[in-house]
């Protein structure tokens, strides 16, 4: 094939990504936003459940992922057994499980923009705990996004956004949004340790891994434990099954979304993902705030504003050192 072909294919399979990446995850931010804000049927009750979707979800993923090592997996033998994945599989549950319930209590422009600040516990963590030293540059990325997010915090939220939520209280909205950051950071590290343990595991078998604990251990949380809420959970969904169909579109979006991260990392690298996961995340809280009525004041725009500045320097600083390594590969 011509090198021009080749050039053009891969342009096309780009687009390809983004599209299915915007897509499957700003609708699965209008479901969950409408599961978590909706009154249903004619008695008008809220889905108070909202920890179950993260079963649900661990159960579609679980299926798809299995569909696609049987249809295109080719590692064989030699990649992680799935017993590995028993300690990441426990925070990947209440992780996400944490980052849901927080709905109950912020707007969902607020989640996303606290649950983009992943930087902020890591390079904490990595200052106090491993005495790294970070760059200027680095530190100036953290500050914006930190800044921006407490700065949206403390604001004051429109009276319409406030009279959607079912429990509003910002600060244990925003506790547990980055509970939620501590948890998804063991479960990422756990994730590299066990790829770089057994090299030859691809990344429907993570899924796979990772879900199939998942689904065991919100199994065991939400049918076997005396305060579970899963019986209640598929009652509800029973008596208004435009729940149980908003619950269903959510999962398979999640299913969809994890598919092209994974296309765009394999063919595209990190870099690539991260630049399109971001600007994700604002588009969806410009279509939050347009579609769904969560209107932002000027001030919190510049708080968004804020945010995703720090995340697009981070970006090109990244971008920038790929470069530099590259240069170097060459040269030698």
């Amino acid at each position: 094939m011509a090198p021009d072909s080749v050039e053009f294919c891969r342009i096309l399979l780009l687009a390809l990504c983004i599209s299915g990446i915007w897509s499957a995850y700003i609708y699965q931010g209008v479901l969950q936003e409408t599961l978590s804000t909706k009154r249903f049927g004619p008695d008008e009750k809220r889905f108070e459940h909202l920890a179950f979707l993260n079963l649900a979800q661990s159960v579609v993923c679980l299926v798809w992922s299995y569909i696609m090592i049987k249809l295109w997996s080719n590692a064989g033998n030699g990649g992680a057994p799935w017993w590995a994945y028993w300690s990441a599989g426990i925070t990947n549950t209440i992780g996400p499980a944490m980052g849901i319930e927080a709905l109950k209590y912020i707007s969902y422009p607020a989640q996303v923009l606290a649950k983009s600040s992943k930087m902020i516990p890591v390079m904490l963590m990595g200052t106090l705990v491993y005495g790294i030293r970070y760059t200027f540059p680095e530190y100036m990325c953290t500050f914006l996004v930190a800044g921006g997010v407490s700065f949206f915090a403390l604001l004051k939220t429109s009276s319409k956004t406030i009279s959607k939520l079912a429990h509003p209280n910002a600060p244990l909205g925003y506790a547990l949004c980055f509970l939620n950051l501590a948890f998804d950071g063991f479960t990422n590290a756990t994730q590299d340790s066990i790829a770089s343990r057994y090299p030859k595991t691809e990344a429907w078998d993570i899924m796979f891994g990772m879900n199939l604990w998942g689904t065991i251990y919100n199994m065991i949380y939400m049918f076997g434990l005396p305060q579970g809420i899963g019986f209640e959970a598929i009652q509800f969904c029973k008596l208004h099954p435009e729940a149980a169909w908003d619950i269903l579109k959510y999962c398979l979006c999640g299913a969809v979304g994890q598919n092209f991260i994974f296309m765009t990392i394999s063919n595209f690298g990190s870099l690539a993902n991260t630049t399109i996961t971001t600007t994700r995340k604002f588009v969806s809280i410009v279509v939050s705030s347009v579609m769904s009525g969560n209107p932002l004041s000027l001030k919190q725009w510049g708080c968004v504003s804020m945010v995703f500045g720090g995340l697009a320097y981070q970006i090109y600083l990244k971008w920038r050192k790929m470069q530099r390594v590259e240069k170097k590969k060459q040269k030698s």
